[in-house]
Parts: C-alpha cells; structure tokens; sequence
C-alpha cells in the first residue's frame, strides 16, 4: 500500500510539471548584427519614411517598444556575453572581442534549462567556445560567412574545407549554399517542426546580418536603388561634438580619430570599402559613400525583416504565436553617418542604444512604449523571471518584467546606466578607450585613451604616450578629455558643455554617480594601474 502511495504520488508529480511546462510560455530571442534604431520604422528616425522593418515593427505595434535600451560595451563579442551572464564585461571576463564565454559561464541558457525548457540557438554566436549549456545549436565560426554560410551542429562531427585567407582549411560542420540570412531562418525553422513539443522552447536565433560588409542578397539589388536616402546634418557638420580626446589641441587628430564615410579618416573611411573613386573630393565623396553604404545596410536589414516574416508565418500556422514571448533586439547599435562616423564602439546614442521591442499579448499592452532605462544586463534576468525563474544573485542587471506587464517604471528603477568600450584604437575605427554614464537627461563620458592590456608585440610599453607615427598616430596613448551633452535639449549631441559655467553641480552629480556605478558593479581599475593613473590625473580637470 505505501509503495502504491508512492508511485501515486510520483506520477501526479510527475503530470504535474509536464502541465506546468506546457502553460509556460515559449521565448523566442530575435537578434541581429549591428541592427541600430535609426533603420526602424518605428523608432521615427529619419529612415523611418522608408519602412525598412514592416514585419519587426509588428512587435511593437502588438507589443512594447523601449526608447532607452542600451548596450554596457558596444562590441559583438562583449555585449553578447553580457547578455549571456547578466554581468559586466569585467566580472564575465570578456571585454574585447578576444573574450570566450566557457560553457560554466553561459548562465542564460543554463538558468532557463533548469526551469523545463528546451534550449536552442541558431546562428551568430561570436563567443570562441561552443554553446554546450544549450540542448541544441547550430552557429556560424566566429563572424561567420554571408554567403554559403558554415555552421557547426551539436553531436555532429562533419568536416568541411573552406578559404581562409589565402589558406585552405578543414573545419567543423556543414556549408549551406544561399545568403546567412536564408540559411540562419532555414535552420531555426528545421528545429522548430523537430524540437520536443512536450516542453516549452527558449530559441535565441542570431542574424548575422547587417554586419559590415553589408552583403545583401541578390534578390534585393534593386530595392532603394532609385532612392535618395535622407543624411544627417552632423555628417557634413558636426558642430561642437567631441574634445581634445576625439580631436586634439587645434584639430590635429581629426584625420585619424573614428573611422569616417568621408576622406576625414585617412585610414579608414567608407568610401574607400565602398569604391568609390578616391578623386573625388569632399563633400560630392561623402554624398556618394554614405548613398552607397546605407543602401547596402538597408538591403541586408530587408533580408533580415523578410526572414523574420517567415518565422512569424510559421508561429501563427501552428498556433503558436500568442504564447510565445518574441524579443528583437541588435547586439549594439551602429552609426550610419552621424557625426561622420561609422561602426559602433562609441558611447554616443547612435552606437550605445539597442533597438529592443518585445510581444506577448497575454501581457503587454498593444502600443505601449516606454522610457525606462535598461540596459543588456538585464536581459538574461528578464528572461529568467519571465520563464518561471528567480534572478541569481550572480546578476548584475534587474528583471524589468514589471514594466512590460504593466507598462510602467517603478519608483526604485535605475536612473542611470554605465558604459565602457575597453578596446583602444583597434581595427583601423581607432576608437579610444571610454567610460560613462547616461541617464534622461545627460550624459557625461570620460576618454581615458589607453589600452587596458599590452599589446605591443614586445609586451612593453611605449617610454611615454606616443606622438605621431607615420601610419597610425596616437596608437597607445591619446589625448585624456571629458564630455558631457545635455540630451533633453540636445539630443543629437552636438554640443559638449563639459566645463561651461553653469554646469558644474550636474557635473559633479554625474561624477559621484559614475564613480558609484564603478564600484557596485566592479569595473573599477584597480588591475589597470596605468589606466587609474590617467583617472587620477584629470577625474577633477
């Protein structure tokens, strides 16, 4: 009679969390490569009049939209191990794009498997070590390829020879034929009709596009072709955005600081990937590059929108989109032009905000969009809690669940979000070295210019901080210099006021405040004595 008991009572345990796993939602993570919000319709940038995501503004027509997302590091590598973690780039141990995420470190995927959901991702992952903690993957090597693209499968030990460089090499996995976009959509809809449907599914699918070089698929060679597409102002005339850390004393590291669409960057500018004839003198150049570049941008993020059409498609035959938590998101942003810069890195808006749009209509209110300010930490904890979870004490972000239910900021949300580009004029965009801190209404960022790590091939230092080179100037050390923008009435930040009369109790407000931000989530320098040195020497200039 008590072993009946037992088996009785273990089966109704057992019946219960299958029940239990069947009401829970499904989460499905939307992200793209450098999808940035000014190439959405509904965040109302300038590109909004071209329509450029009819499909993914759905999410936020059906959903929520968030003004203020944004990204702590904006850079693949790091801002995608912190989505993973919960955690800044230095307690999660990936800071540059050198970083790996072991698979004891892939706690997103870890936490949300605990609570009865099958676990999957398809496509970028961008993080050096396989994505064991996941119950399936299938991703791109590294950045990936845009055409006939290889991913690497979970219990498969396929081999293929591919191209790199000028060397012919053997890899794991299998080499699709079409566009990264076609093939990443192919997989995920392939995992979908296969998956467990006796659980519930957290999917994170991974476009590679609009990553540079913007590779779009043929289908689309004519799309905008005959359009002209709307420039920013700053592109030709960039006001007083910037300081002696992005220009100089007089000027004189305009040319070499932050690649450009224009000739302005001499070593790296977007005419020149977009061959256009470097004759051609400025500004008929620029006009040209940025045509050229933007079309191609909006040809990829076409791609992805179609795609992402198709997964939709699928979700609403099988009737599944309705309990389904569908995020989008970008890695980080990106700037197309503004300021005559390109990439990401920057801690300026265009560069540090990420689109993030979320639907699940058992929960969010059709429309509603929302101020609050989040920033990728708090994703894996969102995520968590939405999934029956409790965040980890591990996490540096917050579960901002309450603001998608209800629409609403609570009066203890963040008020402020802290950012830090740790890399130092790499990859010819020769970004110095950053940190900052954003809230509403300002946002002040000091240029430390200096690598954290020796990178010198002799491992040494330079004797002092370097003047001029013959290719790259400034490359281990450049000009200390603090910015501060007022984004209530300056929001395209065009004008530095950083020690105008007048601004010094918000100054010294903003200061305690980063200072404060450093120590709570341990990004301070006290491994980087080098670096604190700098901080020490200018904190009050």
């Amino acid at each position: 009679m008590t072993n009946l008991r037992s088996i009785l009572l273990l089966l109704f345990f057992i019946l219960s969390g299958v029940t239990q796993a069947k009401d829970k939602p499904n989460i499905l993570y939307i992200m793209s490569d450098d999808h940035t919000s000014q190439a959405f319709g509904v965040y109302g940038s300038r590109l909004a009049k071209l329509n450029p995501t009819p499909t993914i503004d759905r999410l936020a027509h059906e959903g929520i939209l968030f003004e203020n997302a944004f990204c702590t590091n904006s850079i693949c590598t790091p801002s995608r191990a912190t989505i993973m973690t919960g955690q800044y780039s230095q307690a999660n141990g990936v800071q540059d794009l050198n970083g790996r995420l072991k698979a004891e470190n892939q706690y997103l995927a870890h936490e949300v498997k605990k609570l009865g959901y099958e676990t999957a991702i398809i496509g970028k992952w961008h993080l050096k070590e396989a994505p064991e903690t996941f119950d399936y993957y299938n991703v791109l090597h590294g950045q990936g390829s845009y055409f006939n693209s290889v991913l690497y499968e979970k219990g498969s030990d396929e081999t293929v020879e591919i191209m790199q460089g000028k060397k012919k090499v053997t890899v794991k996995g299998h080499q699709y034929e079409g566009h990264s976009s076609d093939i990443i959509a192919d997989q995920t809809l392939k995992w979908l009709k296969g998956r467990d449907k006796s659980k519930p599914f957290f999917l994170m699918h991974h476009f590679k596009a609009p990553h540079d070089m913007f590779e779009f698929a043929p289908r689309y060679k004519d799309y905008l072709e005959k359009t002209q597409i709307p420039e920013p102002a700053s592109l030709y005339y960039n006001a007083n955005n910037g300081s002696v850390a992005t220009k100089g004393e007089n000027g004189d590291m305009l040319h070499n600081i932050g690649s450009s669409v224009s000739h302005r960057d001499e070593n790296r500018n977007m005419g020149q990937h977009m061959k256009i004839d470097q004759s051609i003198p400025d500004p008929e150049y620029t006009h040209l590059a940025y045509q050229e570049y933007l079309k191609r941008y909006l040809r990829c993020v076409k791609g992805v929108d179609d795609n992402v059409k198709r997964i939709f498609d699928y979700l609403e035959k099988e009737g599944l989109m309705d309990n389904t938590i569908i995020i989008y998101t970008g890695d980080q942003g990106f700037m197309l032009g503004e300021h005559d810069y390109i990439d990401k890195r920057w801690m300026y808006e265009e560069s540090m905000r990420m689109p993030f749009l979320v639907r699940y209509p058992k929960m969010i209110k059709a429309g509603t969009r929302t101020d609050a300010i989040i920033n990728n930490t708090d994703f894996a904890p969102t995520i968590i809690e939405l999934a029956g979870g409790k965040v980890p004490d591990y996490m540096h972000g917050k579960s901002f669940k309450k603001i998608l239910s209800t629409g609403n900021e609570p009066s203890d949300w963040r008020k402020s979000t802290y950012y830090r580009y740790w890399m130092h004029m790499a990859h010819a965009h020769a970004n110095p070295a950053h940190f900052g801190v954003r809230t509403k209404e300002y946002k002040l960022i000091f240029f430390y210019g200096c690598d954290y790590i020796k990178r010198m091939k002799d491992g040494n230092w330079p004797e002092d901080r370097i003047e001029f080179s013959v290719k790259r100037p400034f490359e281990y050390f450049t000009p200390p210099g603090w910015e501060l923008y007022d984004l209530v009435n300056d929001p395209f930040e065009m004008d530095n006021l950083y020690g105008k009369a007048g601004y010094e109790e918000i100054t010294a407000n903003l200061k305690k405040e980063l200072k404060s931000l450093r120590a709570e989530f341990k990004e301070t320098d006290e491994n980087y004595p080098h670096i604190q040195s700098i901080i020490d020497e200018n904190w009050n200039k």
